[in-house]
């Protein structure tokens, strides 16, 4: 139709694909007939497993799902290996969700902060109030720390610290979290980020949900993500800690194995299983029929190469012209389909084009640089028309079923071409690492997640060429991966698995899934990769001592102190002109409160220092913490000297000028803060107590508002609300928020502190004794609220 938008090719691809579709008659009929049937209807189906052997169809069978799917006007998102981690999940979902109009916007907030942990890491974050939350009491204590995933009692505080101590020092362990993330909420964060994300997911689920009348989520090769999808997912389904699905969705899990008998065993029967098997014979020939393929010879050589498996079947109808060479009992369908396409320019770039474990066009022309085509982009064009190649993530990808053999062929017929390929290959993506980085020094360059893609398709080229110093070098990048987080190192294990298959070398692949395995405990699976690196001999002395760095800094964020201080101490030994091992064994220090020596440590780590603003800014917190404002100041000035949009640095810098009786200047930093950085609700709430000591009630108010939106049920931010109310007289009214914030976090000793001035102020110094009484068995050291206990008393005797 003229001045029609016209279709691009992947659109037409689908559109073929769909019409080529035949068989599996009853499984798609069961998914339909399942969006005629209520949810409270007994017969209705919440979570189908589609699961069967490679090449069986299952992608196929899936993109057909959603197609129905899409016809009952259900919103539907597909997740597929891409992802890593529960929280690329979720960006996924937001993306999705965000494309077909239902942005779910309180979850892309959280999401930002989550993205942006490791950069405030790197940066340091701000402590906790400093009469933020307080162990009730030391079974509470303990019970905010398992919540946390950091019990002392199986680490080194077990024997170092007595039970009055531990529960008067879980402040510092939950301060030693916030040092880590940027603000003191993000602490959940950065140690349980499945927990803080999720609830809100089921939330704007739950929202969306009043507005479609159904929501399909689809999880494809889920095989791959299963390990790590598992728990969360059956926790979503049956619902509990972190809410429950709306009724309306309908989620499908398609993978080649039965689920986690450990994991799903207790609610099978929740789950309706589709076991999908090769096609039948009749499927079979329907299938080839429909592409044109009736000789009989023709279909029965096809039909014996195919296994009758889908993807091969419709690999080999493609070129399946006439019969030839049926008697050849050694022909694989692969080898079938290269005889059949007459172009040896298409051959060769097929067989090239299955090296790279993804493909783009700039891609493809690296890997089909010597198969003489001088129409590269056209090649491309055919090539993602073949049936075994799909896309995803921006990128094509070829069927297993098919690449597998592609490689073997390809790695056995000339093993010396195929190193040399994979060399080109990896000279290829090593010059886009080096643009991807250019100018930074190696610590930055691997904070950056456009040098990690390219740099791990250099690494996994590098491994299938099997050149010796290779592994090694990988190995060296490890430490690195685990600095970015579980999902960056469970990619870069993965890279070590993959190779391993490529070249059948069961080292590699050995070594690849034994450290995804680690990675499979959620709590401490960095810790024991960094383990089993600190193992291999290959590691040098610079990647050894980053491996000690990060896993004292894992250490260091659950609490356990002693092993943090051992791990530092072997970093220093190995690179001591470093300045990171100081600043985290400053840290420590810090953490325990041990204020001389971790400003010892500070200066160690700003005389190392080569960029950056780390050292400074870490040394500017602890100063200030430590009680030396002008100190303090200096340093969050170099910071700011170096990086003026350095957000943690402003604010601190604000909070220690409003401490001095300074609240025009601390105003000033925090407005621009806030410019920065609009949602940084650190921020917003020191705001707004420089506004409410401006008299400024309706400024602090719009802060307030504005925080709570962003974290509902953020304790501090509810008793800086009370906080407000009670300045404006409305005692009655500020002591039900301080009794909101208590219920959020039962251990805010602040809180207990600030009610007791409005029962008070309501003459009630009965109530106000027995809140400050318990504040101060919550927290032996809170010394404004013994003040206030001796003056209370003073005067009702």
């Amino acid at each position: 139709m003229a001045g029609s938008a016209r279709p691009s090719m992947q659109e037409l691809i689908n559109i073929r694909r769909h019409a080529g579709f035949v068989g599996r008659r009853s499984e798609l009929d069961l998914f339909r007939t399942n969006f005629d049937t209520r949810p409270e209807d007994p017969e209705h189906r919440f979570v189908f497993h589609i699961h069967g052997n490679a090449g069986v169809g299952k992608t196929t069978l899936v993109r057909e799902l959603v197609r129905i799917a899409h016809e009952r006007q259900a919103l539907t998102v597909t997740v597929d290996e891409a992802v890593n981690s529960v929280p690329e999940v979720l960006e996924a979902l937001t993306a999705r969700f965000a494309r077909l109009g239902h942005p779910l916007k309180a979850l892309d907030r959280m999401l930002a902060t989550y993205r942006r942990r490791r950069d405030e890491a790197s940066a340091a974050s701000l402590a906790q109030p400093e009469q933020g939350p307080t162990a009730a009491s030391l079974t509470a204590a303990q019970a905010g720390l398992i919540g946390l995933g950091m019990v002392p009692a199986v680490g080194a505080l077990a024997a170092a610290v007595d039970p009055a101590q531990l529960a008067r020092g879980a402040d510092q362990v939950r301060a030693a979290l916030s040092t880590r993330t940027g603000r003191p909420e993000d602490a959940q964060l950065l140690s349980e980020p499945i927990h803080a994300l999720t609830p809100t997911l089921v939330a704007e689920l739950d929202r969306v949900a009043s507005h479609a009348p159904w929501i399909a989520i689809f999880f494809d090769t889920y095989e791959r993500t299963g390990p790590f999808l598992d728990t969360w997912l059956r926790d979503l389904v049956i619902g509990g800690r972190h809410g429950s699905l709306p009724a309306n969705a309908v989620i499908t899990l398609s993978g080649q194995g039965p689920l986690d008998p450990n994991c799903w065993a207790d609610h099978a029967d929740l789950v309706t299983e589709i076991p999908l098997a090769p096609f039948t014979e009749p499927e079979a020939r329907q299938l080839l029929a429909a592409k044109g393929v009736r000789d009989e010879k023709v279909v029965r050589d096809v039909l014996r190469l195919s296994r009758r498996l889908p993807v091969l079947l419709s690999t080999l109808a493609e070129n399946a012209a006439r019969p030839g060479d049926v008697d050849d009992p050694s022909a694989t369908a692969v080898e079938r389909f290269l005889k059949w396409e007459r172009d040896p320019v298409r051959r060769a770039a097929a067989l090239a084009g299955a090296l790279p474990r993804r493909l783009n066009e700039d891609i493809f022309m690296s890997a089909v640089s010597d198969a003489g085509s001088s129409d590269p982009t056209a090649l491309y064009d055919w090539l993602r028309t073949l049936p075994f190649v799909s896309e995803s993530g921006g990128f094509a990808h070829y069927h297993d079923v098919v690449r597998d053999p592609m490689l073997r062929l390809r790695r056995s017929v000339s093993p010396d071409r195929w190193r040399a390929a994979h060399g080109r290959l990896a000279e290829s993506f090593g010059q886009r690492r080096e643009s991807a980085g250019a100018g930074l020094a190696y610590g930055e360059q691997v904070e950056r997640e456009a040098w990690w893609v390219e740099r791990l398709e250099e690494i996994y080229h590098l491994l299938c060429a099997q050149q010796r110093p290779a592994f090694a070098q990988a190995l060296n990048d490890g430490p690195a991966a685990c600095g970015e987080g579980a999902e960056s190192a469970r990619r870069w294990a993965q890279v070590f698995a993959e190779a391993g298959e490529a070249t059948a070398d069961d080292a590699l692949r050995d070594w690849g899934t034994g450290c995804l395995a680690a990675l499979g405990d959620e709590q401490r699976g960095v810790e024991k990769l960094l383990g089993m690196l600190l193992s291999r001999t290959e590691l040098d002395d610079g990647a050894r001592a980053s491996a000690f760095v990060i896993r004292g800094e894992e250490r260091s964020d659950a609490g356990r102190y002693a092993d943090a201080f051992a791990d530092f101490d072997r970093a220093i030994a190995l690179a001591p002109q470093r300045a990171r091992p100081y600043t985290g064994r400053a840290l420590v220090h810090r953490a325990l409160s041990q204020y001389e020596q971790a400003l010892a440590d500070h200066d160690r780590a700003v005389e190392r220092r080569v960029t950056g603003v780390r050292a400074f800014w870490h040394r500017g917190e602890t100063n200030r913490i430590a009680g030396h404002p002008e100190a303090a100041v200096v340093d969050f000035d170099q910071v700011l000297g170096i990086d003026p949009g350095h957000v943690p640095a402003l604010a601190s810098r604000a909070r220690v000028a409003h401490t001095q009786g300074r609240p025009a200047a601390a105003l000033a930093d925090l407005d621009l803060a806030l410019d920065i950085k609009p949602d940084h609700i650190w921020s917003l709430v020191r705001r707004a107590q420089v506004r409410r000591s401006l008299q400024d009630t309706t400024g602090a108010w719009t802060d307030l508002d504005r925080a709570q939106t962003l974290s509902p049920r953020n304790p501090w931010i509810v008793g800086e609300r009370g906080e407000l109310l009670r300045q404006e007289g409305r005692h009655t009214e500020a002591i039900a928020e301080y009794d909101r914030a208590l219920a959020l976090d039962p251990g805010y000793s602040w809180a207990l502190g600030s009610r007791a001035m409005a029962n008070e102020a309501l003459g009630r110094p009965t109530q106000a004794l027995t809140d400050l009484d318990r504040a101060l068995a919550m927290n032996p050291s809170y010394n404004w609220a013994a003040q206030q206990r001796e003056r209370i008393l003073a005067t009702t005797l």
